[in-house]
């Protein structure tokens, strides 16, 4: 356990993350990419989606999306994997890149310069997103009635 976060649970939050992230902003902030074999080059395909009525219903099949997946191996033997939606082959290395990264010492440096800036990013995003749909509110209320008492 590190930080109080189950190591599994901590990785499928930074893939959640840059899976959720603009790739432009995922490939901008790994420029700086470090030497590493593919396992997988990034590869198109589609996967299903599924959804559930009211959120908590049985699930069913909503539909299929896009998405890149690849595999890699830093020289330290580390693997990195990544699922991306869309057709974006650099999004999906930059994504298995950190995946790679994260595992190794190298964490505390792409925790502070790829994760930090993109949860920032997203809690502005959601705050935003939360703004928006506050100002669309309508207060309903009811006014007492004489043939109510």
């Amino acid at each position: 356990m590190k930080d109080g976060i189950e190591p599994e649970l901590a990785r499928k939050a930074w893939l959640g993350l840059l899976a959720r992230s603009p790739a432009t902003r995922v490939t901008g902030l790994m420029a700086d990419r470090p030497a590493f074999d593919w396992l997988r080059a990034p590869e198109v395909g589609s996967t299903m989606v599924r959804g559930r009525a009211g959120g908590t219903g049985t699930p069913f099949n909503l539909g299929e999306i896009t998405v890149t997946r690849c595999a890699l191996r830093l020289p330290c033997g580390t693997v990195g994997h990544a699922y991306v939606q869309g057709r974006d082959r650099n999004h999906a290395e930059a994504a298995a890149l950190v995946d790679a990264l994260m595992q190794t010492d190298a964490a505390p440096r792409i925790r502070a310069a790829v994760l930090e800036p993109l949860e920032q990013e997203a809690g502005t995003r959601r705050q935003h997103r939360a703004a928006k749909a506050a100002a669309t509110r309508v207060e309903f209320f009811t006014m007492v009635r004489g043939e109510d008492r």
